[in-house]
């Protein structure tokens, strides 16, 4: 049986500026940094993972990181103060979660999400 998620690693052209990112959204960086190949932050008891990869190498579109935060609609206000520009303005979904998505600078889609309590979606 699959107890969880440990971590979630993307790749990036940039090191430096996703670190810079992903600091600016809150992130503590648990074991690398801007200079190295490969960085690790804090998501709650898991990790998102940060791996160096050289320009030709390309990817396209390929899901969503869904990540759980304490309120929706403050953190979308961090993003709006750190210059970042969120697809999408927080709503409440009809699965049961307040949402909002923004794209990190290597064009990974990241939906930051609070499950609501039961009986306010509507």
């Amino acid at each position: 049986m699959i107890e969880g998620i440990s971590a979630v690693t993307l790749a990036t052209h940039e090191m430096s500026r996703a670190v810079r990112f992903y600091r600016a959204l809150g992130f503590e960086v648990l074991h690398g940094g801007e200079e190295t190949s490969f960085t690790s932050f804090r998501a709650g008891t898991s990790y998102l993972n940060l791996i160096a990869q050289p320009a030709e190498r390309r990817w396209s579109w390929w899901g969503r990181v869904i990540l759980y935060v304490a309120d929706v609609d403050t953190f979308y206000d961090r993003a709006l103060a750190a210059g970042y520009q969120p697809t999408t303005a927080p709503r409440d979904a009809e699965w049961g979660e307040r949402f909002f998505h923004l794209v990190d600078p290597d064009g990974h889609e990241l939906s930051f999400a609070r499950p609501l309590l039961p009986g306010s979606v509507g």
